[in-house]
Order: structure tokens, then sequence, then C-alpha cells
């Protein structure tokens, strides 16, 4: 009995534990769910500037293009390299997603910096980047995982799973460990790195406001593109190896 009883004890701390916040966070209820309010409005923020850019680029293309029509160019060509040389050959249909991916954490990198969200009050806690939110980076990764699961399997069928016993089958638990790491590594670098960054920023706007967090704030932006650029690479090249088969 004292041993069930240490066990629940145990138990209960763990669930105390995970109900833990850092900083505070506006909470929406949706249903039975309850979600953070402030990173769906960055997000919608994020979300409207794509579509708005997006629709601009179209909407009158020209046979001589316009420096903007020609920058939208330039963003698409970039991401198509990116793609076939992480994919190869058959990266066309992956372009979308590997575009979407590094536009979305882009902007919503360089929002964090440029866009003043603190300004904008809140009943509890406070606007940031979407990616400063760890919820964001995990559901990005995460959907870099059903995508290179869903291009192996469409490609290969079940033969896919022959991975995990090559070279040989006792690498079988470390091939299926890397499975874990491949999202949270990509979740944790993009979440820290512009964490890090906006921290570093207010703080030395708090001590020095005027001179020395500008270059800092530039070089942030630096950083916040780099990382974009990262993600997207990663995604490609995870959803080519699963493609081609194991390297």
């Amino acid at each position: 009995m004292n041993v069930v009883s240490c066990s629940i004890n145990k138990l209960r701390g763990l669930y105390e534990l995970s109900g833990v916040e850092v900083g505070q966070h506006f909470y929406w209820q949706i249903g039975g769910f309850q979600v953070h309010g402030q990173v769906l409005i960055t997000s919608w923020v994020v979300i409207a500037i794509l579509l708005g850019s997006a629709t601009i680029a179209v909407r009158n293309p020209q046979t001589i293009p316009t420096d903007g029509q020609n920058f939208f160019e330039y963003v698409l060509e970039f991401i198509r390299d990116v793609s076939k040389t992480q994919i190869g050959e058959e990266y066309r249909p992956w372009v979308p997603f590997i575009g979407t991916l590094f536009l979305f954490i882009f902007v919503s990198n360089w929002s964090g910096a440029l866009l003043p969200w603190k300004l904008i009050q809140l009943p509890r806690g406070e606007l940031a980047a979407p990616t400063n939110d760890i919820n964001t980076t995990v559901a990005l990764a995460l959907l870099t995982s059903v995508a290179y699961f869903y291009a192996g399997l469409t490609k290969k069928g079940l033969g896919y799973f022959g991975k995990y016993i090559q070279p040989t089958p006792i690498l079988l638990p470390i091939n299926i460990l890397e499975d874990f790491t491949k999202p949270l590594s990509l979740s944790f670098r993009l979440f820290g790195n512009i964490l890090a960054d906006e921290l570093v920023v207010v703080v030395l706007v708090s001590l020095v406001p005027l001179v020395v967090p500008i270059p800092v704030m530039f070089l942030g932006l630096f950083t916040s593109g780099i990382q974009a650029l990262i993600f997207a690479t990663l995604a490609a090249a995870y959803i080519g190896e699963s493609m081609e088969g194991h390297h």
C-alpha cells in the first residue's frame, strides 16, 4: 500500500508540474480546447501579409516584369533551387510545401523584429512572433515529419520501412529514434534562436535604449532569415532522403 500511495503522489506531482507556465498567456476557449490566443493573432497577421503579397504578385503579371514581379519571381526560383538541390528531380510537387514553410517562418521571424507587437495590449500576456512560441515550431516540425513519411510511403509503399534495418538490423532502435529526434531538433532550434534574439534585443533596449540595440536588431534580421532557410532546407532534405532511401 505504501508503494501504491507513493506512486500516486509522484504521478500527482508530475501532473501539477505539467501545469506550470513560463510567462503569462492569453487563452481562448474553442470547444473543449484551450488555445493560445496571442499565437493565433500573430499567425493570422503573418498569413494576411503572405496572402496579400501573393495576390499583388499574381494580380496583373507583365510580359516585361516590373521590379515587384522580378522580386517575387526571384523568391520562387530560390525556393525551387532549394527544393531541387535537396529532393532531386521529383522536387516539383514539393515546391509549394517547402515554399510555404520558408515564407511563413521568414515573415514570422521578421515580424518579431519589425512589427510593434508590444504596443497592442492584451488582457494577459503579450504579442510576439509566432515562431517565438514552442507550439508553433513543434506544429511546423510535425508537419515536416508527416510530409516525409507521406513522401516515402507514396513512392515505396510498405518497402519504405525497410530503411529501419539498413545497413544492419542492429541499428533498428537508432533508426527509429532518429524519427523522433528530427522534429525535436527542428522545433527547438527555431524556437530557441528566435526567443534568444528577442530577449537580447529587449534587454539591450532596457539598458541602452538609443544606439546599441540597432546593430543587434540588424543581426537578428539576418539570423531570422538564416533560421527560415535552415528549416526549409532540412525539411526538403528529409523528404528527399525518404524518397531515395537511407543515406
